[in-house]
């Protein structure tokens, strides 16, 4: 799978937030894309200063896995709050470089323009493959919302400086909710109905559970190991 070089990686923190500023402009946040038959989660797993990074696709909407790569590579940026794309996109670009089928959208554990910068995770790798992409978080980086109804696919706005940056979501009745945000060429409205549908069981997304089980050495059937040096 191809990716745009959008900016080198060996940056400083305000270099990096440059970047952020820079490329946030160029965020799209409207459909751009067809009938969605193939969702990608992604997650990264580091130890000792090696990223585990995998990449896992489902078809849609069945959400049986299609195609899948777990690849090592050595991390360098540093662990910081806000810059987390910096220190985990570089080894998932060496995953979906090896990927062999290209996924319609991609739900990242992170946030999208859920970000004090507006260019979170799922912002700056939707620009770097072209792709649609959003956030669906665990937790919040910023914003406020009201806590929606207990009953599954309740919701809330989560605003900043009362811009809307995105939703509150219960994946499950009485149930911690997710913080679903734009990444790049969607709407909130069909990110928060694609969280939904790819939440049949589990608070996250089914994208996610396989991505983060590929990540911690519970590789799915279908999914490729990549060891550092290959």
């Amino acid at each position: 799978m191809l990716y745009r070089e959008l900016h080198t990686w060996n940056v400083t923190t305000d270099e990096a937030k440059e970047i952020q500023y820079e490329l946030c402009h160029q965020v799209v946040q409207i459909n751009r894309f067809d009938k969605i038959r193939t969702v990608a989660g992604v997650d990264i797993g580091i130890k000792n200063g090696i990223a585990t990074a995998s990449v896992v696709v489902l078809n849609f909407p069945h959400l049986q896995i299609v195609d899948g790569v777990v690849a090592q590579s050595r991390i360098d940026f540093p662990y910081i709050p806000g810059y987390l794309s910096f220190r985990e996109i570089p080894p998932l670009l060496v995953a979906f470089a090896r990927l062999q089928t290209e996924p319609d959208l991609i739900i990242v554990d992170g946030q999208g323009i859920a970000h004090p910068r507006r260019f979170g995770l799922a912002s700056h790798l939707g620009l770097i493959l072209d792709k649609p992409t959003f956030g669906c978080a665990k937790s919040r980086l910023c914003g406020k919302y009201t806590e929606p109804d207990i009953e599954k696919g309740a919701w809330s706005y989560l605003k900043d400086n009362n811009d809307i940056i995105g939703i509150a979501l219960r994946t499950r009745t009485n149930v911690s909710v997710v913080y679903v945000s734009v990444g790049h060429l969607i709407s909130l409205e069909t990110a928060r109905e694609m969280t939904l549908s790819c939440c049949p069981k589990y608070r996250l997304p089914e994208t996610t559970r396989f991505a983060h089980q590929a990540a911690t050495g519970k590789i799915p059937e279908g999914v490729i190991f990549i060891k550092q040096d290959e």
